[in-house]
C-alpha cells in the first residue's frame, strides 16, 4: 500500500509539474515583476505557490463533481482548457520585444498591485493554467468510494499538492537567479522557448480531448438495418 502511495505521488507530480513547467514560468513571472525587490518578488512567489496549492486541493477533491454539476465531460474540460493554454503560449511567442513599460494592454506587478495580481493572472492561468486543472481531476476521476481508497488517494493528493507548491516557490524566487546566468538576450530566448512549449502543450491536450471524443464514435458498432 505504501509503495502504492508513492507510486500515485510520483506519478501526479510528474505529470503535474511537466505541464505547469514552472521553469519556464519562471522568466515569465520575472518579467511580470521586473518593478518588485527580491524580497517583493519572494513574498508574492510564496503567495503564489499556496494560491496553487489550493488551486490543486480544490480540482483534486471537488473538480469532478463540479463538471458533474454543469454537465461538463472531461474531453470538453480538455480542448477548452488546451484552447486556452495554446491561446496564451501563442500570444506570448508573438509579443514584441520591447521593454515592460512598453508594452501596450500588459499590466506588470508592482508594489502597489501585487497582493491583487498574485491569484489572477500569476497563479491562473501563469502557473495552474487549465492543463494542470484538468491533469489534477483526470487523476482522480476515477476515485473509488471505498473508504481506505479515497484515503490514500486524498493522502496522494495533498502530497502532490505540496510538492508542486514547494517547486513552484523555490524556482519562482529564484527566477532572478536563473536570469543572470542566461543575461538579457538568454531570457528573451528562454521566454520564447518556454512559450513555444506553453503552445505546444495547448494543442496536445486539445489532440487528447479530441482523440478520446472520437474514439468511442469510431469503435461504435454499426446499426444493424
Amino acid at each position: 500500500m505504501v509503495a502504492s502511495l508513492i507510486s500515485d505521488i510520483l506519478f501526479g507530480f510528474t505529470g503535474l509539474i511537466s505541464i505547469i513547467n514552472p521553469i519556464g514560468g519562471a522568466f515569465v513571472f520575472l518579467d511580470r515583476t521586473a518593478a518588485l525587490t527580491t524580497e517583493e518578488r519572494t513574498a508574492l512567489a510564496r503567495k503564489i505557490a499556496v494560491n496553487a496549492a489550493c488551486v490543486l486541493l480544490v480540482a483534486f477533491f471537488i473538480g469532478t463533481p463540479i463538471l458533474h454539476f454543469f454537465g461538463i465531460s472531461m474531453e470538453a474540460l480538455r480542448i477548452g482548457g488546451g484552447l486556452a493554454l495554446a491561446v496564451g503560449g501563442w500570444q506570448m511567442l508573438n509579443a514584441p520585444d520591447t521593454q515592460p513599460a512598453e508594452q501596450a494592454g500588459v499590466k506588470r506587478v508592482d508594489a502597489d498591485n501585487a497582493k491583487s495580481f498574485a491569484f489572477f493572472p500569476l497563479t491562473i492561468p501563469l502557473t495552474t493554467g487549465p492543463g494542470s486543472i484538468a491533469t489534477a481531476i483526470a487523476l482522480t476521476a476515477n476515485r473509488t468510494h471505498k473508504l481506505s481508497a479515497f484515503v490514500m488517494s486524498g493522502i496522494a493528493s495533498v502530497a502532490i499538492s505540496c510538492a508542486v507548491a514547494v517547486t513552484v516557490y523555490l524556482i519562482y524566487s529564484r527566477a532572478v537567479v536563473f536570469a543572470r546566468y542566461l543575461g538579457v538576450e538568454g531570457t528573451k530566448v528562454a521566454l520564447r522557448v518556454s512559450a513555444f512549449l506553453l503552445l505546444c502543450i495547448g494543442v496536445q491536450i486539445i489532440l487528447t480531448g479530441v482523440s478520446e471524443f472520437l474514439i468511442p464514435i469510431a469503435t461504435m458498432s454499426p446499426v444493424a438495418k
